[in-house]
């Protein structure tokens, strides 16, 4: 039934968000870093600097938005797709993959509701990390190049905020509008990665049934989610690097501002060169691979 996929969707996303959330924080932060301000060098280096400057659960800032909207985006998503897979077929035949990708693209399309406030909060509580290392750092040079001058710069204090300010202050000045920044580059982003995953992942799970009206074993759901959820998001990973920094609203110290998708893309290709469009994308494999093998195993149970 609906409400159970929903709910199976819902615990889905939760655990996978639990387990890999200080991998998506180290993604984010790579891909808004730009030249010449660089703070980390992989993802390695960026979990191990933000366990020395903000403690264990600094990697789990903005983890409290995910764990409470993951639930209804990832149920939104999963029974999306199952919806206009059963309304694409005719009479119980097997789905054609220009079927199987348009069911995708609808789920893709539904789940932006959810997934576009949900990502503009945890990117701003991800990257407030990042933004104070970097003033820490520039105040730092600024005072030992100084050091002969009489006084001490004051140092850098980070003040931190929380989602629901940030949630009130962006309601206040922008109404809902401001909470869905970004949209059109989220669109971008999910509705092709679900027209790659969802097509894949059912053929490769059918790969795994040995009878067509069994359900394939849990490990083979599980690998059939990694593998298509890695591919997807690898395929797609240039309009996440384009996501990410248009739905940023801090910047760091001379970093780039956009006003659009085209602008943002130009601005990127021409600064940073085309390989910064792949910026983070093994991070967003290895966070997207178990998301979705926990959410398909678990969804199908």
């Amino acid at each position: 039934s609906l409400p159970a996929k929903l709910i199976n969707g819902g615990i889905a996303g939760l655990i996978g968000v639990t387990c890999v959330f200080p991998i998506d924080l180290a993604k984010t932060r790579l891909q808004n870093q730009q030249n010449g301000q660089r703070m980390y060098t992989s993802m390695s280096d960026c979990l191990i600097k933000t366990i020395r400057s903000e403690g264990y659960f600094g990697m789990y800032r903005g983890a409290a938005v995910n764990l409470t909207l993951v639930t209804p985006e990832k149920a939104i998503k999963l029974a999306a797709n199952d919806f206009f897979r059963h309304h694409l077929s005719k009479d119980g035949k097997k789905l054609t993959l220009l079927r199987e990708m348009l069911a995708g693209c609808g789920a893709g399309t539904c789940q932006v509701i959810v997934t576009t406030p949900m990502e503009m909060l945890k990117i701003q509580l991800q990257d407030a990390g990042r933004i104070a290392a970097q003033k820490k750092l520039m105040a730092a040079q600024a005072q030992l190049s100084s050091s002969s001058a009489a006084g001490a710069a004051e140092p850098v204090v980070e003040t931190r905020t929380t989602a629901t300010q940030i949630t009130r202050e962006l309601l206040r000045s922008k109404g809902i509008a401001g909470l869905y920044k970004g949209l059109g580059a989220t669109l971008l982003r999910d509705v092709p990665f679900s027209i790659v995953y969802f097509p894949l992942f059912a053929n490769l799970n059918k790969l795994g049934q040995k009878d067509p009206n069994v359900k394939a074993p849990f490990y083979v759901s599980f690998l059939s989610g990694c593998v298509a959820g890695s591919t997807a998001a690898v395929a797609v990973n240039p309009c996440d690097v384009i996501k990410t920094r248009l739905q940023s609203l801090q910047r760091g110290v001379n970093e780039d501002t956009y006003s659009g998708i085209l602008d943002c893309t130009k601005k990127i290709w021409q600064k940073e060169g085309p390989m910064a469009f792949l910026k983070g994308a093994y991070c967003r494999a290895l966070v997207i691979a178990p998301l979705f093998g926990i959410a398909q195993v678990v969804y199908f149970i």
